[in-house]
């Protein structure tokens, strides 16, 4: 099976030749773990979750890692456990361990109820601190990296090719960028592999005294020590590709002797929301805890697979619903038939599933694919084993993994109301229909359409739906 992926470091599509097939590794960064995640940070952990289904079909799941990190040290974390402390009279570390560990178990309870694998690893940048330390330290020797007034710095000047990730040269960059100017630096994109922690502040013994690690050298030294210096896939937002990724590359490269961390360097694109930049002065922040409550995951992540990953996303009520509605026709049309994991393969190539997520994961185009077979099945009266057939060339997707049975139950489960408290309204709109008491009618019905409950009036009876 050959696969293409776009590689941002060469900014064209490149057959993947992994340096071994039978130890395939992908880099994936994760959250900073001090609040609930948002779902723009949902996007990469999705398309890499097929990345790694897909990798695993072509050269099978012993021979495939998967490493997504845990950032649970980190100034934002800091500062929220700061005051978490101060209010609970703690200490800031307490805090901060109780903090990092609570957002980081709500974070994968989360990405579990979008469909995702559980990676092979998820490591947390505390448990690496003596590998941080391990790799500034081969920085300084290399004379990459410096120490000063308790901070260690990375020496962008001593790295000619800096920029060849983000396509830019380092003056460019430092235009376009907030740069922190600090005396002890000896040039403005100079960045901290190391810096002072205070008694208030997590911090760990090192050679320049106590403190803790920049964020950069975070993904460098968990990469390194978990899948070598040398891997095959870094992946991430688009976000990432500078600083962060621009900096993981002069790191690694500059501690191992210039052996690049990665080959192939993977980047989704960014995700709006209602057409507007996703941000809490907008009132359109949008976690995926919060959604979860409205609408099933597996919707969630059928909305995300409708745009190619490298392009921009933008997120709607409206192809919310879209989405609902298809999955609830699957599901009524397959209802609770099981699939057939030992056919994965031959429904993965009958449904065009190998051709299309092959070309730099064209999810996009498999789904008229789909669509096509779901018409066709629901003209006739399916075989058990067409049916198995469609549910499981869905399920490498991550979708249609229940049953009829399950997805329609819960969904009812997730209205507010139950099903007598439905039927009571739905008699006493029926009621002042008859009264010619419209007005009244109309309130009823809308009071169970903004809980969820779709009516359905026919000649003969009212009936009701849930809709998400």
């Amino acid at each position: 099976m050959s696969i293409r992926l776009y590689n941002t470091l060469t900014r064209r599509k490149e057959e993947f030749l992994p340096l071994d097939p039978r130890n395939v590794r992908m880099y994936v960064c994760g959250p900073t773990v001090y609040d609930y995640a948002h779902i723009g940070n949902a996007r990469p952990v999705i398309v890499f979750d097929v990345l790694f289904r897909l990798l695993r079909h072509a050269f099978g799941a012993p021979y495939v890692t998967y490493v997504r990190n845990i950032t649970d040290v980190d100034d934002k974390i800091n500062a929220r456990a700061a005051e978490m402390a101060a209010a609970q009279g703690v200490s800031v570390e307490a805090a901060r361990a109780d903090l990092t560990a609570k957002t980081a178990a709500q974070f994968e309870a989360d990405v579990a109820a979008l469909g995702c694998l559980s990676p092979t690893l998820s490591p947390r940048a505390t448990q690496h601190i003596a590998d941080m330390v391990a790799m500034i330290e081969a920085l300084i020797a290399a004379g990459h990296a410096y120490a000063a007034e308790g901070h260690v710095l990375y020496d962008v000047a001593s790295k000619p090719d800096y920029g060849k990730l983000a396509k830019r040269s380092p003056d460019e960059m430092m235009a376009g960028a907030r740069v922190e100017v600090a005396p002890y630096k000896r040039g403005p994109m100079d960045f901290v592999l190391w810096k002072p922690s205070d008694d208030t502040q997590p911090g760990w013994d090192s050679p320049w005294g106590r403190g803790r690690p920049g964020w950069h050298i975070e993904c460098s030294a968990m990469g390194g020590r978990l899948l070598g210096e040398s891997f095959d896939i870094h992946g991430g937002g688009v976000d990432l590709t500078f600083p962060h990724h621009e900096n993981e590359i002069a790191q690694s490269e500059g501690a191992h002797g210039g052996h690049a961390p990665a080959r192939y360097w993977l980047h989704n694109g960014f995700l709006q929301v209602e057409g507007e930049k996703m941000s809490k002065s907008l009132g359109n922040f949008l976690t995926i805890n919060e959604l979860l409550k409205d609408w099933p995951g597996e919707a969630l992540r059928f909305n995300m697979l409708k745009t190619h990953y490298r392009q921009p996303l933008d997120w709607t009520v409206k192809d919310l619903r879209v989405a609902v509605k298809t999955l609830d026709s699957w599901y009524k049309l397959i209802g609770d038939v099981e699939a057939r994991p030992e056919n994965a393969g031959a429904y993965f190539l009958s449904y065009k599933l190998s051709d299309t997520l092959a070309d730099d994961l064209n999810i996009p185009a498999a789904m008229p694919q789909f669509h096509y077979m779901a018409a066709v099945l629901s003209e006739k009266t399916p075989a058990e084993a067409e049916l198995a057939e469609f549910k499981t060339a869905a399920n490498f997707l991550g979708l249609l993994t229940h049953t009829a049975s399950d997805w329609f139950a819960a969904k009812k489960q997730a209205v507010s109301l139950d099903e007598g408290d439905i039927r009571q309204a739905i008699e006493a709109r029926n009621a002042a229909r008859k009264a010619k008491d419209f007005a009244e009618a109309d309130r009823i019905r809308d009071e169970l359409l903004a809980k969820g409950i779709v009516l359905k009036d026919s000649p003969k009876e009212t009936t009701w739906e849930v809709k998400r």
